[in-house]
């Protein structure tokens, strides 16, 4: 809600808005709660509501005005054609930085905004899954998050999951992002474990058991130095 609410300040109806590693839009058609899905639906907020992903499945997404697939760390759309761009849990699955860091800045509009969700590299789930890579995280997860559908697991990396590392990605860029502590999310469906890994999160260092919210402005002044 947090999250979502600040994109939606960024709203205009002259906007333009990516939602990047959107895939079928998952949450648009199986999350329950009704507040939830109207706080991060971005329709008829924005002018225009794009969706990309490297999975053809993005084509079926049904949360935007358009489409399109990613090829070869490449997406469709003009440069500086973009005024928000929205990466919800798509940073810890990115395999090369430079290359995505860069198609971030190519595709966003000078004084355009970046806003991404992820967990932070030290999590105690992202630590878990790099101790646990392969078959035993596929069975565990199986598990953990029982209303997960397989088709929205993606390989993870963690080259974008610590604040120094944004930083570094983005040098430039107005930077506003922090930690923030998350809900439990693989509780394997029961009420008591959320409750005991709730009282976790409580107690545990901030890094060990939260997402970072991130918030970059591209700079508003062009490459020929003109404010604009």
């Amino acid at each position: 809600m947090d999250f979502y609410s600040r994109v939606g300040s960024l709203a205009a109806p002259e906007n333009q808005m990516l939602d990047f590693g959107a895939g079928r839009g998952e949450w648009f058609e199986d999350d329950k709660i009704q507040l939830r899905r109207q706080a991060r639906n971005m329709r008829g907020r924005f002018g225009t509501v794009i969706a990309c992903d490297i999975d053809p499945v993005v084509m079926s997404n049904n949360a935007t005005d358009r489409n399109v697939i990613i090829e070869n760390g490449h997406v469709p759309l003009d440069d500086a054609s973009v005024d928000v761009i929205v990466a919800d849990y798509v940073l810890e699955h990115i395999p090369d930085v430079e290359q995505f860091t860069s198609e971030i800045d190519r595709l966003l509009k000078p004084g355009g905004w970046f806003c991404a969700r992820t967990p932070h590299a030290y999590h105690y789930v992202c630590i878990a899954a790099r101790l646990m890579a392969g078959p035993a995280e596929d069975f565990i997860m199986k598990y953990a998050q029982p209303n997960r559908k397989e088709e929205d697991i993606f390989p993870k990396h963690y080259k974008l999951n610590t604040l120094k590392a944004i930083s570094a990605a983005f040098p430039s860029w107005d930077n506003q992002s922090f930690i923030r502590r998350s809900d439990p999310a693989y509780y394997f469906g029961r009420r008591v474990p959320y409750n005991l890994m709730d009282f976790g999160h409580r107690i545990m260092p901030a890094a060990f058991s939260s997402n970072i919210s991130i918030f970059l402005r591209k700079s508003p002044v062009s490459e020929s130095g003109d404010a604009l």
